[in-house]
């Protein structure tokens, strides 16, 4: 896997599946609707992803018919990643841009403003880009997109349920609004709509290999279980069997029961269905069970003093 977050490999590879003006239209016009600053007096987009900055540049540019649009600065964070900041300067570009999509400071995604739903993927997809992540599957499910307010929160819920029957939550986190899916089943579904199929399966196979571990982790620890349960009935059984015969002798016993219990105090280690399988004729593992009762009870008598 390459050493980026999966998140960022997510990004590239949603960015790789933009390939015509109208899905970069839609894609550009989802990374505004949930961008940092949106209005007539300031357009800024923040992120760390440098092909969605790329991206952001090159398409504002397009539509505004002007290479200089957006102003990139950057700063670098203490983890070593580049935050790039994105700011169309000009009050003509930012009315291009808002009239182009026909959006205000409202920044609604109600059924009105929405583009034709063939083109929702590429919605979400910029979402995505604009506030979204998604932690590397190995640690946890867990994607989630940082919200402007708590309407988009609303109306993005919407969008999914509605849609693609994804239902997502919501949470607020230091004064910012969080929609967030734990579901690995509705984050494989999200990622495959988004285009992202390869980032996709790749969840896929680490939800199945977990999936595999854990069902044979919980078989060890049934396996150990038993045998722990196991071992310790034997060591009772030969405990009633020593009390047995250091008090009244195993010989005082009808012949079923010193028979048995002569074969488990030999066999200490054998399972009661080969136990059975010694006794002539053989007996099944129930009887085998039945007789150590019978003995489990005399033993328990002669502690009371009643035998």
């Amino acid at each position: 896997m390459d050493t980026r977050s999966f998140s960022y490999n997510v990004k590239d590879e949603i960015l790789s599946r933009i390939n015509s003006p109208d899905k970069a239209d839609v894609c550009l016009m989802g990374i505004l609707t949930f961008c940092n600053v949106l209005d007539d007096k300031d357009i800024v987009f923040m992120t760390e992803h440098k092909g969605t900055a790329d991206f952001f540049v090159s398409n504002c540019a397009r539509i505004c018919e002007d290479e200089t649009a957006v102003r990139v600065s950057e700063t670098g964070k203490k983890d070593t990643a580049t935050l790039y900041r994105l700011e169309v300067d000009l009050a003509d570009n930012r009315m291009k841009l808002l009239n182009y999509f026909r959006m205000d400071s409202s920044r609604r995604l109600t059924p009105d403003d929405l583009p034709k739903a063939k083109y929702y993927p590429q919605l979400i997809a910029g979402i995505f880009l604009s506030c979204g992540s998604v932690n590397n599957p190995e640690k946890k499910y867990h994607m989630e997109f940082v919200m402007p307010d708590i309407r988009l929160c609303n109306d993005f819920g919407l969008l999914l349920i509605e849609n693609y029957d994804i239902l997502a939550k919501q949470t607020e986190r230091k004064n910012s609004q969080i929609v967030y899916i734990k579901e690995s089943e509705n984050i494989i579904d999200l990622l495959t709509i988004m285009g992202a199929t390869n980032s996709s399966l790749e969840l896929m196979n680490v939800k199945i290999m977990k999936d595999l571990r854990n069902k044979i982790n919980r078989a060890v620890n049934c396996d150990n279980a038993n045998i722990e349960k196991t071992l310790k009935a034997a060591e009772k059984q030969l405990n009633d069997i020593e009390l047995i015969d250091e008090t009244v002798g195993l010989e005082t016993l009808p012949e079923t029961l010193s028979e048995i219990a002569r074969l488990r105090y030999e066999n200490p280690d054998i399972s009661l269905k080969d136990l059975g399988a010694m006794i002539k004729p053989p007996i099944s593992r129930s009887g085998v069970n039945h007789r150590l009762v019978r003995l489990a009870e005399i033993a328990d008598k002669i502690r009371d003093g009643k035998y």
